[in-house]
């Protein structure tokens, strides 16, 4: 499989280390020299400098043999026209742009229909908001995931101390809490366990478990996560994230305060929004916060562009008496760090991008891929077609390597949390729980063994 990837920045730079450990043929095109050189210093893939928006540039590429232009760089116009050139010189070759912009939201399918025909849209702070609204349906998560339209949950959560449910073994879970879960991985000192029965949990330990979500709240409720209504929120920041974010929370009845420090902003958000209370000033500003009676918020969400300034504020609102705090961030060697300093709840646009083009770039039938535990692992949702030999035998016989976990079976209107002697029937929608080593190896197994050629 032979890929172009336009945009060297961050986002570029991770897909393009991560296919290239996958053996894939990579070419990444920019025309930031400093970038296409770390990229060169520290990836095994070809580069070339220049424009991905010129005819002249994708040719050298190779675009005619590309399988997939990946169009990421930080202008939507410069994607946009990489994919119309992409589209004139190479038709086959699948396009996947990232789009941010909201003046572009009602054209995605026009994109996609017409020229330049892209078949892939991305738009990673439409999938940020819904993180965060994911965060808040669910109290001390660290990740979550939704499948089946949101009726199987996928769930990372921190013990606390004096959880009642420390040192308990795995196979004692369900009798201790009555509802199915199966826990698909622990990360314990920054090491990942795929666990066995006979592993326990200890406080500290980041769990990931997958359970129904008729059940979920039952289970929090065992890890001593207590479910609460959220009725007040407060935003810092007023950019396009914020902007989609309050208008999701007024379409909630929500009711929504928004911190913005330029006046020329405030003054277009407050004309959009009906019910949303819109103050100019700085987030950061402790006797501002104090004013604004944070105390008395459910949620505070920091979106400014400034990293330092949204972890700045999600400090001094923790600090304030806010009982959960989300975070945005942009720059990937911070996303380590904040559990250190008390900051848990973290959203990342280009995190987002990423997850959303793993799903496209996966081969076999793959419906949804995210990346998990600090990029450790891989959480993929595929059908298990009839021609694939993972049909018709118990789970502990299908040969999934090392390191990987099907986690979740979704047949028609029925969902299973699975155990070795479940059974894959063709058409089930799985779940799986892989190491990022293994991915290949999964990626495979979908291609060869789950779709029909």
């Amino acid at each position: 499989m032979k890929i172009i990837i336009v945009g060297s920045g961050q986002v570029g730079f991770n897909i393009a280390s991560r296919l290239a450990h996958e053996g894939k043929d990579v070419v990444v095109v920019d025309t930031d020299v400093d970038a296409i050189a770390n990229v060169s210093e520290k990836i095994d893939v070809e580069t070339l400098i220049g424009s991905g928006s010129s005819p002249v540039v994708l040719e050298k590429a190779g675009i005619k043999g590309a399988e997939i232009l990946l169009a990421v760089t930080n202008s939507d116009e410069i994607n946009l026209v990489a994919c119309l050139v992409a589209d004139i010189l190479s038709p086959a070759t699948k396009k996947i742009a990232r789009i941010r912009k909201g003046d572009y939201d009602d054209y995605h399918k026009t994109f996609q229909e017409g020229i330049p025909h892209i078949d892939t849209v991305i738009n990673p702070d439409i999938e940020v908001v819904k993180a965060i609204e994911l965060f808040m349906s669910v109290p001390g998560a660290l990740d979550i995931g939704d499948f089946a339209e949101g009726r199987l949950k996928f769930v990372g959560i921190r013990m606390d101390k004096d959880t009642r449910l420390s040192d308990t073994r795995l196979s004692d879970l369900p009798n201790k809490i009555g509802d199915p879960i199966l826990i698909a991985a622990l990360v314990r000192e920054g090491k990942m366990i795929i666990p066995g029965g006979d592993d326990r949990m200890y406080p500290g330990d980041l769990v990931y478990f997958v359970s129904e979500k008729r059940g979920l709240e039952n289970i929090l409720t065992a890890f001593d996560k207590h479910v609460r209504p959220v009725k007040r929120v407060m935003i810092v920041g007023g950019g396009e994230i914020g902007l989609r974010l309050a208008r999701s929370l007024e379409e909630k009845s929500i009711y929504t305060k928004l911190i913005e420090r330029s006046p020329e902003r405030c003054a277009v958000i407050a004309d959009i929004m009906d019910k949303v209370v819109v103050i100019q000033g700085d987030g950061s500003d402790q006797g501002l916060l104090f004013e604004e009676n944070i105390r008395e918020m459910d949620v505070v969400v920091s979106l400014t562009n400034d990293e330092e300034t949204n972890i700045l504020v999600s400090l001094l609102a923790k600090r304030m008496g806010t009982r959960q705090v989300i975070t945005k961030l942009n720059k990937f060697g911070y996303l380590s760090l904040m559990s250190t300093i008390g900051l848990e709840q973290v959203v990342s646009p280009r995190l987002s991008a990423i997850n959303s083009i793993l799903q496209h770039i996966r081969r076999g039938k793959v419906l949804s891929a995210r990346t998990l535990v600090d990029e450790k692992a891989e959480l993929l949702e595929a059908v298990a077609l009839e021609t694939s030999d993972i049909v018709g035998k118990p789970l502990r016989q299908t040969g999934m390597p090392k390191g990987a976990l099907v986690i979740g079976i979704i047949r028609k209107d029925e969902i299973m949390i699975p155990s070795g002697s479940s059974v894959i029937e063709p058409n089930d929608r799985i779940i799986i729980f892989a190491r990022r080593q293994v991915v290949s190896k999964i990626e495979k197994l979908l291609t060869v063994k789950l779709e029909y050629f």
